[in-house]
């Protein structure tokens, strides 16, 4: 899975690219059918990764948050395929506070094997490969790298932070429910939140600055394909919150339930 690795990170720099370049001017919000904001950079972006996916393995699938509407009855049998989402926070994107990525989970059968997360505007890349680590690097479109050991080397192995007395939680900065709240409550001893957007939070916890992310509040499977596989390959998980299951993928309904991420 690591051959991936190197091909997903210049496929993310290029949309990264596409993003900022609509990010420093003024740009027009749509809104879909479900009231959720769309950019001219949501499909910017996922025009440059459908074209690198497809350089990278032509018959692999892919299932993107802008791509077209796939039925499950042709979904169903896939063996593996690309779980993207080409913007993932438009909200803060258009906040312009700068914690917005792009997200590209390989999911091998029901569960993600590899995901690479990109945060543009922070020019930080994550990514981790089952059974071969997490990783983040800092000053990504400024490294020097021509094949998978080197980003390796230059990278910071996850999880990053040592065990603290303070038990971290990383909540959504668009998204807290009530229900959220009632689980910091349970928590005991000394609790700080730390509020973040996008698929950031799932590499909160990757690194180790949060021990908990829950979700109690929608999301879709694009949005947590890649950090998922980040969070498992630094030695976390992320389970369903109704039998505590480890989250998987290709359901037949594409919005997620309620689940924990946890270090």
């Amino acid at each position: 899975m690591s051959k991936y690795i190197f091909d997903l990170f210049n496929v993310c720099l290029d949309a990264g690219k596409e993003i900022m370049d609509v990010y420093q001017q003024d740009f027009e919000v749509e809104h879909k059918d479900d009231d959720s904001p769309l950019t001219i950079a949501d499909k910017r972006a996922h025009q440059v990764i459908a074209e690198g996916l497809m350089k990278i393995d032509a018959s692999i699938p892919v299932l993107s948050e802008e791509g077209r509407e796939i039925a499950f009855e042709e979904r169903k049998d896939w063996k593996e395929f690309w779980l993207v989402d080409p913007l993932d926070g438009t909200k803060e994107f258009i906040k312009k506070n700068d914690e917005f990525t792009v997200n590209i989970a390989l999911i091998d059968g029901k569960y993600p094997a590899l995901g690479v997360i990109y945060a543009p505007a922070l020019d930080t890349f994550y990514f981790g490969v089952k059974g071969d680590g997490a990783y983040k690097l800092n000053k990504a479109s400024q490294a020097t790298i021509s094949n998978v050991e080197d980003l390796k080397n230059l990278s910071i192995r996850l999880p990053e932070v040592k065990e603290s007395k303070v038990t971290n939680v990383v909540a959504s900065r668009s998204h807290m429910s009530k229900e959220t709240e009632e689980f910091i409550n349970t928590l005991n001893g000394e609790v700080n939140v730390v509020s973040s957007g996008s698929s950031l939070k799932f590499c909160l916890v990757a690194e180790g600055k949060a021990d908990f992310y829950p979700r109690y509040a929608p999301t879709m499977e694009w949005d947590t394909g890649a950090g998922q596989a980040i969070v498992e390959a630094a030695g976390g998980k992320v389970t369903r919150y109704e039998d505590e299951a480890r989250f998987y993928y290709n359901r037949k309904e594409l919005l997620n339930g309620w689940f924990l991420v946890e270090n």
